[in-house]
């Protein structure tokens, strides 16, 4: 629900804005309310799920989610669906580190761990793909209400099965630590100003005043937050969780690849509707390989190979792999054929991306004492939000720069020159996204050096031979 939730509203938005008569200076705001409040808020959500209970926030989140998507769906003004989408940004940002924080506390066998983190990889990965086909299909044969709808029946069944299936991790009332007001408002007030700032630079432009502001104000309340949680006995973040060098491993490899992930998305979604003339439905199937990809790679490749080999063995050649597959697409042209050039760079990109979400994933939370874990898994949720909001809007403008550039001298009234400058605009784009994934590849291979201890790998051989002589 939080990544389809990123995505699934982009494809809605022009039938949402005609319906409510919202203007395309506030259309953004669709989007940026609910990146704002889920990536300003992580931390704070992650924290109070240590300290409360992870198992009762997480079910929160969900009732919270579902109460939020129905008030969006129902919205009868612009002002409506912008205030649903902050609470539905409020309510992910409870859930989501709940979720990874569950995952690590209930799953600690390693081939446990390896199969139910392989599959939270892969809907971590798959996610916003499946959000372009879900669009699609709901705004194209019902309404684009029914993409807020959606969330309704799928947060309440699961909160019904939340409370029989998970197991209660309530903190008595004095065994709680106290919550870190001070480190909430700077570590949340930076991540709110980064994400902002980030989000607003793709219609105002790098070098505009409130950008700049919005990033030095983000930098230094980050910068000041650092500073406290060194000084403060019960910190929101332990610094030690981010200063191990597997977990900031796996963080900025999630973070740095997502730049590049969302970039892609953003283009191809333009390349197969303005210029391949593909409907928003068929624009969503076509995400379908690299949906298909991730989920395979994930669940099947690192899941089994994770206590076999190094860390380090699977996401760098993830990231080279995803390299690989968006130096494919920097070839596109205006009349490459998708079975040729797309469907290539998106397995490509798929697969590595498995390989890259599905032990960062693990290693974020590995070794984390279960008070902490929801720190730790809010850390690495922010790695992949900031990700998503910095690649959308930097590769955005990169983009439209280099399209205006092209422009320069030419008859831009053609429709074939524009098409043919809109294409060169994301190839000068996808072309910075390799360099990010190649730099990501580089830090990894430097960062990460968790090996699997030799009992995971043994008793992984031991229960084969089980099933063998079974």
């Amino acid at each position: 629900m939080i990544v389809l939730d990123i995505t699934i509203v982009n494809i809605a938005l022009p039938s949402a804005q005609q319906d409510l008569g919202i203007s395309n200076g506030d259309r953004q705001w669709v989007i940026t309310a609910y990146t704002l409040a889920f990536g300003g808020l992580l931390l704070l959500g992650g924290r109070i799920g240590d300290l409360y209970g992870r198992k009762r926030t997480f079910i929160i989140g969900l009732l919270g989610f579902a109460a939020a998507s129905a008030l969006g769906g129902a919205s009868v003004s612009g002002d409506m669906l912008f205030a649903s989408r902050a609470l539905q940004g409020a309510f992910g940002a409870l859930l989501a580190p709940s979720a990874l924080g569950l995952l690590s506390t209930t799953f600690t066998q390693a081939k446990e761990r390896a199969t139910a983190f392989g599959i939270f990889g892969a809907i971590a990965g798959g996610g916003s793909a499946i959000g372009f086909i879900a669009g699609g299909v709901l705004t194209e044969y019902l309404d684009w209400r029914w993409c807020l709808f959606v969330n309704v029946p799928i947060a309440l069944g699961a909160a019904f099965a939340a409370t029989r299936l998970l197991h209660r991790d309530f903190i008595a009332k004095g065994s709680r630590i106290p919550l870190d007001l001070p480190g909430a408002v700077l570590g949340c007030g930076g991540l709110l100003a980064i994400v902002y700032g980030t989000s607003e630079a793709e219609s105002r432009g790098w070098t505009d005043w409130l950008v700049l502001s919005c990033l030095a104000l983000g930098v230094a309340l980050l910068a000041t937050f650092v500073f406290a949680e060194r000084r403060t006995d019960h910190p929101l973040l332990p610094l030690h969780i981010v200063g191990d060098r597997n977990r900031g491993g796996a963080a900025l490899s999630v973070g740095l690849s997502v730049i590049g992930l969302f970039g892609l998305f953003l283009f191809l979604t333009y390349y197969l509707q303005e210029i391949k003339g593909f409907s928003p439905l068929m624009t969503g199937v076509a995400f379908l390989p690299m949906t298909g990809a991730i989920i395979l790679s994930s669940t099947g490749l690192a899941a089994r190979l994770m206590n076999r080999v190094p860390s380090r063995n699977l996401i760098v050649p993830g990231l080279l792999l995803a390299a690989a597959g968006m130096a494919w697409i920097t070839q596109l042209k205006v009349g490459s054929a998708y079975a040729t050039t797309v469907l290539p760079s998106e397995i490509l990109l798929g697969v590595g991306m498995g390989m890259v979400f599905m032990p960062s994933m693990s290693l974020a939370t590995l070794g984390v004492a279960p008070r902490e874990t929801g720190a730790a898994s809010a850390t690495i949720n922010s790695a992949q939000q900031v990700g998503g909001s910095i690649g959308t809007a930097l590769l955005n403008t990169i983009a439209a720069t280099a399209t205006t550039t092209y422009l320069v001298g030419r008859d831009a009234s053609s429709r074939a020159v524009q098409n043919t400058a809109n294409v060169h605009g994301y190839t000068v784009a996808t072309t910075v996204a390799l360099g990010i994934l190649l730099f990501a590849a580089v830090l990894a291979f430097f960062m990460v050096n968790h090996r699997p201890s030799p009992g995971e790998a043994a008793g992984e051989d031991e229960e084969a031979s089980v099933r063998a002589a079974a």
